[in-house]
């Protein structure tokens, strides 16, 4: 091919492209206007929140369980049943402990008697000894060494049996205490002022200890209501936003009618243990974390277990700028003439994605990126982009996610004014 041949055929692929060019941006210019939602960025109150789900629990709740093995032969109360401290719940059948406590009450006397009548040995032997050593002192014919060493060896004897008689009698007194410890055992009273909330057992059902089990060995369970919580599971990318003392609203499915307000009172350090994460195994679920709220005034009726959802207040903001989330798009970062470029992104070859919205001017929309703040239920927070007064694009979700830059647009509404369907 000669030297004129390829200068022709740049001068024909030159002239292509700027008709392409022209082409396109006539038909831009030109063509129809693409149907959007105009929206005026204005000022509003917004409230950043996050909504977690849980049941409702008491402050305070204790399971009642036996400690000692027996019959149940009374219940003192029924479920639902408001109690006060010390107030009787569960008689289990006394009948071997009693048995227990007096044949132990029998061996203490026995053993107390053993007890005096080696005292009173020891002591007979003693002043034997000591008339049999001041009768030596006197005249040393009188007594013979001989007796005096045994009278000696026998009160030795005596001392001991004295010693051993009165351990026997502490050790008697220890197994009685004991024994009456398990009696009383027999007898369960409330340990706080409550509520009965489960009562699984009935009259004649055996008390077992729980020692391996805490549901086996639970009698019943008392909740003070005096002090609500309602305890939900937030996921691990919005715990860090909750702080102690956040306002909440709480709702519970029983009373779908009512919001109450409450204030969050604990958040857990550590992620709730799932099944499969405490027998060992991997889990693709969500961390989450336990976050308590205590309800400020809660509802007459409440108890324990009922579902609740709550909406956890972690900012607010008064007369910001604000954009609607559906404004709001990605779109790839083009650079400016003269900008640096990241060095980064020239390594990998990727452009760095820019939030943004779409500027409408003299009916044309150009991408403009901004920095947003806090999220509302509607809208966000525009810390730098926009301004109030400016016309955006605001819908339908569609056109913005697939709108180009300085594309033409009009607001979608018929010629009557209405809106379109």
């Amino acid at each position: 091919m000669s030297k004129k041949t390829k200068w022709s055929l740049a001068v024909v692929i030159l002239v292509g492209v700027g008709v392409a060019i022209f082409s396109l941006t006539a038909a831009n210019k030109g063509g129809k206007p693409v149907d959007v939602k105009i929206e005026t960025v204005s000022q509003r109150d917004l409230v950043a929140a996050v909504t977690a789900s849980g049941k409702i629990e008491a402050d305070a709740q204790v399971d009642i369980s036996a400690d000692i093995t027996g019959r149940i032969v009374q219940l003192g109360v029924k479920e639902g049943d408001l109690v006060k401290k010390g107030q009787f719940l569960v008689q289990i059948d006394p009948a071997q402990y009693q048995s227990a406590v007096k044949r132990l009450e029998g061996l203490l006397a026995s053993s107390q008697a053993q007890m005096i009548q080696a005292q009173t040995n020891r002591d007979q032997l003693k002043r034997q000894l000591d008339r049999w050593n001041e009768m030596r002192k006197i005249n040393a014919a009188l007594v013979a060494q001989e007796q005096v060493e045994q009278a000696q060896q026998q009160y030795d004897v005596a001392v001991a049996s004295t010693n051993a008689a009165a351990a026997n009698v502490e050790q008697a007194r220890g197994s009685l205490s004991e024994s009456r410890d398990q009696l009383s055992k027999t007898r369960i009273m409330s340990p706080i002022n409550g509520r009965v909330v489960r009562l699984p057992v009935e009259v004649g059902e055996v008390a077992v200890p729980g020692t391996f089990s805490r549901e086996t060995g639970r009698l019943m369970t008392i909740a003070d209501l005096g002090t609500i919580l309602a305890k939900v599971k937030v996921d691990e990318t919005d715990v860090v936003r909750v702080h102690l003392g956040d306002s909440v609203q709480v709702t519970i499915d029983a009373f779908n009618d009512s919001s109450f307000a409450g204030r969050v009172t604990k958040i857990s350090n550590a992620a709730a243990t799932t099944a499969s994460q405490s027998s060992g195994s991997s889990s693709d679920r969500a961390v989450d974390f336990d976050v308590e709220v205590t309800l400020d005034n809660p509802p007459a009726g409440v108890r324990p277990d009922l579902s609740a959802t709550a909406r956890i207040v972690t900012d607010t903001r008064t007369r910001s700028v604000a954009i609607p989330i559906i404004a709001l798009t990605v779109r790839q970062h083009e650079d400016l003439p003269n900008e640096l470029k990241n060095q980064t992104a020239k390594a990998t070859g990727k452009q760095k994605d820019r939030e943004g919205v779409f500027v409408i001017r003299n009916g044309v929309a150009t991408f403009r990126p901004v920095k947003v703040g806090i999220a509302g239920d509607e809208f966000f927070e525009v810390i730098d982009g926009v301004k109030t007064g400016d016309s955006i694009v605001a819908g339908p979700y569609q056109a913005v996610r697939d709108m180009k830059d300085s594309t033409r647009v009009k607001s979608a509404k018929d010629e009557k004014g209405g809106k379109k369907p």
